[in-house]
């Protein structure tokens, strides 16, 4: 059998050598001319001859075309019109014979839209503007045309004004026009170009479109599901095109990415959408190593010219060390204060929650050491730390100040003071301003009780004035070693997988798979930037009969959802194994927006719903008869219950 790649050298895929050697020349001219930088043509197929944000002193005495928005007035003398490149000052006539152009730019409300011709000029002396980038020259108009006025507005088209999300939401056109909102989208744009161009044009992925009507999966998040016209049958929406990218690799073709759009059918947070973007990679051969070398190579291939520049390799940690220093699988690595075991300290103490924890499987004592706390922290702070963790973990901190002075201690906190004090500035290497947080319990719960105290004692300190995490710092960090299986929530003698049924368990573990599931760790590995997650991928399980295994016999799962997938490893499936990019998360973080709502062009509200155009909307009755379905109205009892009022789907 012949590969694309043969064919297409030997000629054998078209009538002639010639044609062969033509594609192979076209080819090779796009790769050279993709490598170069050019400046691009802005005012290209368009009714302007320049854009606003480019005219420069090396304009003057050029006639000039211009469109845009009309940003602000000042005494019907000057107006500043603004395009997506920038603002320009424009001089209105006020001479008798341009008087109809003085009444279209005087009488255009803010925000409508003019084409303006005239010439660059420069400013007189003492008017120009540093400030601004076209700040030495102006437009002395000739031609003015109103191409549409523009009513009043909801809000001001300025970034220095207070919107709640909600109104930026339903008018998000008029938000978009927004200097930070153009900066953002833009920004995407480029670093989603230079993407593409580092994968298929410098490594040889193949841009492949995957469906988006799929059937059900099983585990993992929930899924929008899709009435078809066929009595009781269902689409879902995927949640991300993994076993399409997995059986594109039994199909042969080596290197897959693509920009996918993925659905979820969960409650919206700051970082999470119900539809989101992931730049989605698979490749064949590869091992974990293989698959973390080119992602930290996209992302500094890709990475903006107006940040630090990306070093790499990236660190790597286990889980169970995230897990124990950090609390999280997420560690934020910008600043310390991480969580030390201190628990060989206290096994003959005579403080009875300490001695009680300490008795129990698993039982611990964690600390972590808020380097000045008793410096900046107020008693409210301290109160509030306290109720944190009683109402979210049910567990007991308890704040020890090494002051001797500090009247804040409590008995306990005086009699541990007494007891190993010593110990303590010894092991957590404090100081007399430090305070030290001890919880006990069981080892998983007291570190992420601590991990989250550690990220709540940092907010406070930077409300301070205390600077903990620059926000020109890019730390990223590989967490691998993560267990291949979880206990399940609501029944722990069951297993569900920590990620997604395909990973891989890890070589050195695959004995364990048959006796003690719970014990192996997987292939997976997740990328962290900044404490947020903002990729995830693994090697994947290539073998049917251990995939067969994994979701019969682990997971309890009906292996008759995934038949295709099972019969397609039984073909010949290569090893492979791939990541996804959370690409709306990362530009959260490149670009230093407060949520990905920030970073997408019309985005989902925090319930899920499109402000703009009211969607989710209802259907006539009639329109639903064709997919076999009637809406089940809730009860007043269940619509009570329901904060979102959805009514249920049920088949006619």
């Amino acid at each position: 059998m012949f590969c694309w790649l043969s064919r297409l050298c030997r000629g054998l895929s078209t009538p002639t050598r010639r044609t062969t050697q033509l594609i192979w020349s076209s080819a090779s001219r796009s790769l050279v001319l993709s490598s170069q930088r050019r400046i691009p043509e802005l005012s290209s197929f368009v009714a302007r001859t320049n854009t606003c944000g480019e005219l420069r002193s090396s304009h003057l005495g050029q006639e000039v075309t211009l469109c845009g928005w009309i940003q602000f007035r000042r005494q019907n003398i000057f107006l500043v019109l603004r395009d997506f490149h920038g603002l320009v000052q424009v001089v209105i006539p006020q001479d008798e014979s341009a008087a109809s152009v003085k009444k279209i730019l005087c009488e255009a409300p803010m925000e409508s839209v003019v084409q303006v011709s005239g010439t660059v000029i420069s400013r007189p002396p003492g008017q120009k503007n540093p400030k601004m980038p076209t700040g030495e020259i102006e437009i002395k108009v000739k031609t003015a045309k109103l191409l549409n006025s523009c009513k009043k507005l909801p809000f001001e088209i300025k970034d220095f004004m207070k919107k709640t999300e909600a109104l930026r939401l339903q008018y998000r056109y008029l938000d978009l026009r927004s200097v930070q909102m153009q900066y953002n989208l833009r920004l995407r744009s480029q670093m989603v170009m230079k993407m593409r161009e580092y994968l298929c044009n410098l490594h040889g992925f193949v841009d492949v479109e995957t469906p988006t009507l799929f059937k059900r999966t099983p585990g993992g998040a929930k899924e929008f599901v899709i009435p078809s016209r066929e009595p009781g049958k269902f689409y879902s929406l995927p949640q991300s095109p993994q076993q399409f990218k997995q059986l594109l690799m039994v199909g042969g073709l080596d290197r897959y990415f693509q920009v996918a759009r993925c659905y979820r059918d969960e409650g919206s947070r700051p970082d999470r959408q119900p539809e989101f973007t992931q730049i989605d990679i698979e490749m064949s051969f590869v091992d974990q190593t293989g698959v973390q070398s080119l992602i930290e190579g996209l992302l500094q291939y890709s990475w903006p010219s107006d940040k630090d520049p990306v070093v790499v390799p990236f660190p790597s940690m286990p889980f169970a060390e995230a897990l124990a220093s950090y609390g999280t699988d997420k560690p934020d690595t910008r600043f310390g204060m991480k969580i030390v075991d201190i628990s060989d300290m206290f096994r003959n103490t005579e403080v009875g929650f300490l001695q009680d924890a300490l008795s129990k499987p698993q039982g611990t004592v964690k600390a972590i050491c808020i380097r000045k706390g008793a410096k900046y922290f107020k008693r409210k702070d301290i109160e509030s730390i306290r109720k944190f963790a009683a109402d979210h973990f049910n567990e007991e901190v308890l704040p020890i100040f090494l002051k001797t002075s500090e009247t804040w201690n409590s008995p306990v906190a005086k009699f541990i003071m007494e007891e190993q004090g010593l110990g303590l500035v010894k092991l957590l290497e404090t100081q007399e301003e430090d305070v030290v947080l001890l919880t006990a319990g069981e080892h998983k719960k007291a570190c992420s009780l601590m991990g989250k105290l550690r990220l709540e004692c940092a907010d406070l300190l930077e409300a301070r004035g205390v600077v903990l995490r620059d926000p020109a710092l890019f730390s990223f960090l590989w967490v691998v070693d993560f267990p291949l299986f979880l206990p399940k929530e609501e029944n722990p003698q069951e297993l569900e997988s920590a990620h997604h049924p395909f990973t891989a368990p890890h070589p050195n573990d695959i004995h364990l798979l048959y006796t003690e599931p719970h014990k192996v760790r997987s292939q997976h590995y997740d990328l962290v930037l900044n404490g947020n997650e903002i990729g995830g991928g693994s090697i994947r399980i290539h073998n049917s009969e251990i995939q067969h295994y994994i979701l019969a016999t682990v997971l309890k799962e009906d292996v008759k959802l995934l038949s295709h997938l099972l019969q397609a490893l039984d073909y010949g499936a290569p090893p492979h194994g791939g990541i996804a990019l959370g690409l709306d998360r990362l530009m959260c973080l490149v670009t230093g927006a407060p949520s990905i709502r920030d970073v997408i062009a019309f985005p989902k509200s925090f319930r899920g719903h499109d402000l703009m155009s009211n969607a989710p909307d209802f259907i006539p009755p009639e329109e639903l008869k064709p997919y076999h379905i009637q809406v089940s109205w809730p009860t007043d009892a269940e619509t009570e219950k329901s904060s979102s009022n959805h009514p249920c789907l049920s088949e006619s």
